[in-house]
Protein backbone atom coordinates (compact mmCIF):
# COMPACT_ATOMS: atom_id res chain seq x y z
CA UNK A 1 0.00 0.00 0.00
CA UNK A 2 1.40 3.42 -0.88
CA UNK A 3 1.27 6.49 1.38
CA UNK A 4 -1.78 8.00 -0.36
CA UNK A 5 -3.79 4.78 0.05
CA UNK A 6 -2.63 4.48 3.66
CA UNK A 7 -3.69 8.05 4.41
CA UNK A 8 -7.12 7.42 2.87
CA UNK A 9 -7.57 4.19 4.86
CA UNK A 10 -6.55 5.87 8.13
CA UNK A 11 -8.83 8.87 7.55
CA UNK A 12 -11.69 6.39 6.99
CA UNK A 13 -11.02 4.84 10.43
CA UNK A 14 -8.74 1.98 9.44
CA UNK A 15 -5.56 0.76 11.10
CA UNK A 16 -2.46 0.73 8.93
CA UNK A 17 0.94 -0.76 9.77
CA UNK A 18 3.71 1.72 8.97
CA UNK A 19 7.50 1.66 9.03
CA UNK A 20 9.35 3.92 11.44
CA UNK A 21 12.99 4.43 12.33
CA UNK A 22 12.63 1.92 15.17
CA UNK A 23 10.02 -0.82 14.46
CA UNK A 24 6.80 -1.13 12.46
CA UNK A 25 3.86 0.58 14.12
CA UNK A 26 0.09 0.49 13.94
CA UNK A 27 -1.38 3.90 13.15
CA UNK A 28 -4.90 5.31 13.44
CA UNK A 29 -6.52 8.70 13.39
CA UNK A 30 -7.44 10.08 16.82
CA UNK A 31 -10.87 8.74 17.73
CA UNK A 32 -10.27 5.31 16.16
CA UNK A 33 -7.74 4.08 18.73
CA UNK A 34 -10.02 1.29 20.02
CA UNK A 35 -9.13 -0.59 16.83
CA UNK A 36 -5.44 -0.75 17.83
CA UNK A 37 -6.36 -2.16 21.23
CA UNK A 38 -8.51 -4.82 19.55
CA UNK A 39 -5.88 -5.84 16.99
CA UNK A 40 -3.07 -6.00 19.54
CA UNK A 41 -5.04 -7.44 22.44
CA UNK A 42 -3.57 -4.51 24.38
CA UNK A 43 -4.90 -3.63 27.84
CA UNK A 44 -6.97 -0.43 27.67
CA UNK A 45 -5.01 1.25 30.47
CA UNK A 46 -1.80 1.28 28.41
CA UNK A 47 -1.50 4.56 26.49
CA UNK A 48 -0.73 4.98 22.82
CA UNK A 49 1.91 7.33 21.40
CA UNK A 50 1.09 10.30 19.19
CA UNK A 51 3.34 10.41 16.11
CA UNK A 52 3.73 13.80 14.49
CA UNK A 53 5.61 15.09 11.45
CA UNK A 54 7.29 17.87 13.41
CA UNK A 55 7.27 19.68 16.73
CA UNK A 56 4.86 22.27 15.31
CA UNK A 57 2.14 19.58 15.15
CA UNK A 58 2.11 19.18 18.95
CA UNK A 59 1.10 22.82 19.56
CA UNK A 60 -2.25 22.85 21.31
CA UNK A 61 -2.05 19.11 22.06
CA UNK A 62 0.65 18.97 24.74
CA UNK A 63 2.39 21.56 26.91
CA UNK A 64 5.92 22.24 25.68
CA UNK A 65 8.24 23.99 28.12
CA UNK A 66 11.88 24.96 27.58
CA UNK A 67 13.16 21.59 28.82
CA UNK A 68 10.89 19.67 26.41
CA UNK A 69 11.85 22.01 23.57
CA UNK A 70 15.53 21.23 24.23
CA UNK A 71 14.94 17.47 23.94
CA UNK A 72 12.87 17.99 20.78
CA UNK A 73 15.59 20.09 19.15
CA UNK A 74 18.32 17.60 20.01
CA UNK A 75 16.60 14.27 19.37
CA UNK A 76 13.77 14.81 16.85
CA UNK A 77 13.26 13.38 14.39
CA UNK A 78 14.42 10.22 16.06
CA UNK A 79 13.71 7.39 18.49
CA UNK A 80 12.71 9.50 21.50
CA UNK A 81 9.14 9.62 22.83
CA UNK A 82 8.48 12.48 25.23
CA UNK A 83 5.71 12.16 27.80
CA UNK A 84 4.29 15.65 28.29
CA UNK A 85 1.31 17.23 30.06
CA UNK A 86 -1.83 17.31 27.92
CA UNK A 87 -4.53 19.08 29.91
CA UNK A 88 -5.53 16.86 32.82
CA UNK A 89 -3.57 13.85 31.51
CA UNK A 90 -0.25 13.06 29.86
CA UNK A 91 0.60 12.02 26.31
CA UNK A 92 3.69 10.50 24.69
CA UNK A 93 4.69 12.26 21.46
CA UNK A 94 7.38 11.49 18.89
CA UNK A 95 8.67 12.46 15.45
CA UNK A 96 9.92 9.35 13.62
CA UNK A 97 13.00 9.61 11.41
CA UNK A 98 11.57 7.64 8.48
CA UNK A 99 10.60 9.25 5.16
CA UNK A 100 7.46 7.16 4.56
CA UNK A 101 6.17 7.73 8.10
CA UNK A 102 6.81 11.47 7.78
CA UNK A 103 5.06 11.61 4.39
CA UNK A 104 2.05 9.86 5.91
CA UNK A 105 1.98 12.18 8.94
CA UNK A 106 2.13 15.23 6.67
CA UNK A 107 -0.87 13.84 4.75
CA UNK A 108 -2.98 12.87 7.78
CA UNK A 109 -1.80 15.00 10.68
CA UNK A 110 -0.93 13.44 14.04
CA UNK A 111 -1.66 9.72 14.44
CA UNK A 112 -2.03 7.50 17.47
CA UNK A 113 0.32 4.54 17.34
CA UNK A 114 1.68 1.45 19.02
CA UNK A 115 4.17 -1.15 17.87
CA UNK A 116 2.89 -3.64 15.28
CA UNK A 117 2.57 -6.84 17.29
CA UNK A 118 0.23 -8.70 19.61
CA UNK A 119 0.58 -7.37 23.15
CA UNK A 120 3.60 -8.92 24.86
CA UNK A 121 5.15 -10.23 21.63
CA UNK A 122 8.21 -8.80 19.83
CA UNK A 123 7.45 -5.87 17.52
CA UNK A 124 7.35 -6.37 13.75
CA UNK A 125 10.54 -5.40 11.94
CA UNK A 126 9.26 -6.02 8.40
CA UNK A 127 6.07 -5.40 6.46
CA UNK A 128 5.57 -9.17 6.19
CA UNK A 129 5.67 -9.56 10.00
CA UNK A 130 3.27 -6.62 10.47
CA UNK A 131 0.86 -8.02 7.86
CA UNK A 132 0.29 -11.11 10.04
CA UNK A 133 -1.89 -9.06 12.36
CA UNK A 134 -5.60 -9.48 11.67
CA UNK A 135 -7.87 -6.55 10.93
CA UNK A 136 -5.43 -4.19 9.25
CA UNK A 137 -6.58 -1.94 6.41
CA UNK A 138 -3.09 -2.37 4.94
CA UNK A 139 0.66 -2.15 5.36
CA UNK A 140 3.09 0.46 4.03
CA UNK A 141 6.22 -1.48 3.08
CA UNK A 142 9.33 0.47 3.97
CA UNK A 143 11.70 -2.48 4.04
CA UNK A 144 13.22 -3.74 7.26
CA UNK A 145 12.90 -1.32 10.18
CA UNK A 146 16.40 0.15 10.50
CA UNK A 147 16.41 0.49 14.28
CA UNK A 148 14.90 -2.77 15.44
CA UNK A 149 14.42 -1.47 18.99
CA UNK A 150 11.46 0.63 20.21
CA UNK A 151 11.88 4.29 21.05
CA UNK A 152 13.14 5.42 24.42
CA UNK A 153 10.31 6.94 26.46
CA UNK A 154 11.22 9.94 28.61
CA UNK A 155 8.68 11.39 31.06
CA UNK A 156 9.08 15.15 31.43
CA UNK A 157 6.01 15.72 33.60
CA UNK A 158 7.90 15.76 36.91
CA UNK A 159 10.66 17.91 38.36
CA UNK A 160 13.31 15.55 36.97
CA UNK A 161 13.28 13.66 33.65
CA UNK A 162 12.47 9.97 34.15
CA UNK A 163 13.18 7.19 31.65
CA UNK A 164 10.00 5.09 31.44
CA UNK A 165 11.38 2.69 28.83
CA UNK A 166 14.96 2.45 27.69
CA UNK A 167 15.00 1.82 23.98
CA UNK A 168 17.00 2.99 20.99
CA UNK A 169 18.67 5.82 22.93
CA UNK A 170 20.47 4.63 26.08
CA UNK A 171 19.41 6.52 29.22
CA UNK A 172 23.02 7.47 30.00
CA UNK A 173 23.37 9.16 26.59
CA UNK A 174 19.98 10.82 26.77
CA UNK A 175 20.46 12.36 30.20
CA UNK A 176 24.17 13.22 29.81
Amino acid sequence: MDVAAAAAAILEGGVVAIPTDTVYGLAVAPGAEARIYEIKGRPAELPLILLVAGAEQVIGIVEVDQRARGFMERWWPGPLTLVLPAGDRTLGVRVPDHPLALDLLRATGPLLTSSANRHGQPPALTAEEAARLPGLAGVVDGGRAPGGVPSTVLDLTGAEPRVVREGAIPAARLLA
